[in-house]
């Protein structure tokens, strides 16, 4: 679906991707603390995965089209409200409707209406929406950058409600499909129990079950955690190590090719493996960067490279691979309950990090992202031996 990769791109550089650029105008235009201007996509990722469940759910029953299409009302509702804010109450409240629509029209709910459309085919679907996602950061660093000179941080938020109005809308409405309604029922629990009990496994077995989905679900997790600290504050990092706004941009830029090259070595090479390995690969890759970029020097930019090139297959991973562990009945659900821990990690992941900025300056953070990034790692080994130990790397991957 060309549509909703395009989509995609609007959706994430207009909210997920917003404060890495607008943070420091606000913050210098309003007077208002930093951390409380990154505070509030805090508060709308808080608000993300308290409604994570809900979305999921509504999208088992009732498709994609309707959730999606609301997403891009909110979206433009809170950036809106955005642009008239002048006080941190009306600010923060808009950033808490930005992420209810980041919560149902971002990657999770995307994935989740793919895989209720195709099912266990919706692998190749899930890689090639990622594939556009890629450009967000591209995209829309640098036109939120050229908007920002042109017409203020208020401007650009009416610029993005506008275009989420005008183009966004449009598509879920007229052209993505309409999908029969459905009953959860039973069949999310008895997915759950699917493997235990229709081999008459032991509870050992059920336990180990249980325990993959906890794995996958911290694995996501710390990944995520690390991906939303540098996507608000790598900027900032960049400039306390006396690298022009310019420059920080361009190598910042680099991340959204380094993405979409990976996926596309994803989208050629991933039937021919399980989608454990491309997560394993993604943490490599993300360990590697993070560690490239504590070394600083010369070799930062090569770090922003590895960076993201493990961001870009993570996300893959992050659809593909609960759909290969836990099948596809149900599936929006499983996205939906795995959305949770992650989103709220990240709702206090960039606020906590402003602070250690403020007090403890960058290097401090690069250190805490290196060690999150190899407890990354380990967790994702152990998610590989669990899988293996139960018997869920042999099926051919979706």
């Amino acid at each position: 679906m060309p549509v909703l990769g395009v989509t995609q791109i609007l959706a994430w550089a207009s909210s997920y991707y917003l404060p890495a650029v607008l943070a420091q105008p606000i913050a210098n235009s309003t007077g208002w603390p930093l951390s409380w201007v990154v505070g509030g996509l805090s508060l709308g990722l808080l608000a993300s995965g308290l409604i994570s469940h809900k979305v999921g759910q509504t999208i088992e029953q009732r498709g994609g089209r309707p959730v999606l299409a609301t997403s891009s009302i909110l979206l433009a509702l809170g950036l809106s409200s955005l642009a008239l804010s002048h006080g941190l109450p009306i600010y923060l409240t808009s950033w808490f409707v930005i992420g209810i629509g980041m919560g149902s029209g971002l990657y999770d709910a995307a994935f989740a209406t793919l895989g209720r459309t195709y099912g266990d085919k919706s692998r190749q679907a899930i890689t090639a929406l990622t594939l556009f996602g890629g450009f967000a950061s591209t995209v829309g660093w640098p036109l939120s950058a050229y908007l920002v000179g042109l017409v203020g941080w208020r401007g650009t938020c009416w610029v993005y409600a506008a275009l989420q109005l005008a183009f966004a809308l449009p598509i879920y409405l007229f052209i993505l499909p309409r999908e029969e309604r459905r009953e959860l029922g039973g069949q999310v629990q008895a997915r759950e129990r699917k493997a235990p009990r229709e081999s008459n496994a032991s509870v050992r077995d059920l336990n180990r079950f249980r325990l993959l989905f906890t794995l996958v679900a911290a694995g996501l997790t710390l990944g995520d955690v690390i991906w939303s600290v540098l996507s608000v504050h790598l900027i900032t990092i960049l400039q306390a190590r006396h690298v022009s706004v310019q420059e920080a941009v361009a190598l910042g830029a680099l991340v959204g090719p380094s993405q979409v090259s990976a996926r596309v070595v994803e989208m050629l090479t991933g039937r021919f493996h399980h989608p454990i390995w491309t997560m394993i690969g993604s943490a490599v890759l993300v360990t590697a960067g993070v560690a490239l970029l504590w070394a600083g020097g010369s070799l930062v930019a090569f770090g922003f490279i590895l960076y993201g090139a493990g961001g870009g297959i993570r996300s893959i991973a992050r659809g593909t691979l609960p759909l290969a562990l836990f099948g596809s009945v149900g599936y929006a659900v499983v996205m939906g309950r795995l959305a949770m821990p992650s989103l709220l990690a990240q709702s206090v992941s960039p606020m906590i990090a402003a602070w250690v900025l403020e007090r403890l300056g960058p290097l401090v953070l690069v250190r805490v992202l290196m060690a999150i990034a190899v407890c990354h790692l380990a967790t994702v080994t152990v998610t590989w031996a669990v899988a293996r130990q139960a018997g869920r790397l042999q099926a051919e991957a979706q």
